[in-house]
């Protein structure tokens, strides 16, 4: 459709659009603080027009006092990093293989540092494949277990805000992601300290293809957000989600939502690593403007796709502009 494809985040449009932001906004990025929701108000009202607020205007913002036990999330970050402190053959044991799952790890020639990241799926319990997930640390599949049920719930929260915020059900986008067939993914980037760390390596500017994705990072700044023609950081909160709007709540809002093109920077001195768990629609769901949110005065503005057969036509389409771009 014609929004869809003028839409200037649209997936299809990325590799162009990030190689002209690479060139001509590298060093233009400053502070200024994303919108933060404490999740302890007890104003459900409050808590809808928040998140909503900050859905419609950023795409991005950051929860506190979300549920989410401290301990865990500290636990869950002492495994991840003695994972990648682990020797290379260790961490072979559960090399990438076709699908997304798995780890991999790419030296970037330009900047001589070491691109690293692990993923595996979370949930649903039927598409966890555990040959990905690693066996030392000895605690990394009960910690992870265990923020995977509490991730869950936050999310479930969130999109139910999301779906009020819209005028609908508070289940309305959880179903229409597959309810408990909706795919979770985490993938731990670690990223090495490097003395070029103007440059965007890894992470490169980007929207999430999926549908929502929630970030812990460590203490190290390097995420950085696109909003009003600039860069700007964003702000490391103790304990707090990052929450990130991606393409498909932002298709089936019919675009109230806005996916937020992002990227991650690099360190000098010290290493970064994050822990993104990537919500995504099953695969065999159907995904465009949700029929309650459109008419005659508010036409579809996207596409309704069989979400695999978006992903096979969005990677074909990169592919594509790769080679004409490049």
């Amino acid at each position: 459709m014609e929004d869809e494809k003028n839409h200037k985040t649209s997936p299809s449009s990325l590799p162009s659009l990030c190689k002209q932001l690479a060139s001509s906004t590298l060093r233009e990025s400053m502070e200024l603080n994303i919108p933060v929701v404490d999740l302890s108000v007890s104003d459900e009202a409050f808590l809808v027009s928040e998140v909503t607020k900050a859905s419609e205007e950023w795409g991005v913002f950051q929860v506190v006092n979300h549920g989410i036990p401290t301990e865990l999330m500290r636990q869950l970050q002492v495994v991840g990093k003695q994972f990648f402190e682990l020797a290379e053959a260790e961490k072979e044991a559960v090399a990438k293989e076709e699908d997304i799952e798995g780890y991999k790890r790419n030296y970037l020639q330009g900047i001589k540092a070491w691109d690293e990241h692990l993923s595996h799926r979370l949930s649903p319990p039927s598409l966890i494949n555990y040959k990905y997930w690693p066996k030392n640390p000895p605690q990394y599949r009960e910690v992870n277990e265990e923020y995977t049920r509490h991730m869950k719930k936050l999310t479930e929260k969130i999109l139910g805000w999301l779906s009020e915020g819209l005028g609908l059900p508070s289940l309305a986008l959880t179903q229409s992601l597959g309810g408990e067939m909706a795919e979770y993914v985490i993938r731990i980037n670690y990223y090495q300290p490097s003395e070029k760390s103007e440059l965007v390596i890894g992470a490169a500017a980007h929207t999430d293809i999926g549908a929502l994705a929630l970030l812990v990072p460590n203490e190290v700044p390097g995420l950085q957000v696109f909003k009003d023609e600039r860069w700007l950081n964003v702000e490391y909160i103790d304990s707090a989600v990052v929450v990130i709007i991606g393409d498909q709540l932002m298709r089936m809002s019919n675009g109230r939502y806005k996916n937020v093109l992002h990227r991650a920077m690099l360190d000098k001195e010290r290493f970064r690593i994050s822990w993104p768990v990537f919500v995504a629609p099953d695969g065999d769901i159907s995904v465009g403007p949700l029929p309650e949110l459109t008419g005659d005065e508010n036409p579809p503005k996207f596409e309704t796709l069989v979400y695999k057969d978006y992903l096979h036509q969005t990677f074909a389409k990169w592919a594509v502009e790769k080679v004409y771009s490049s």
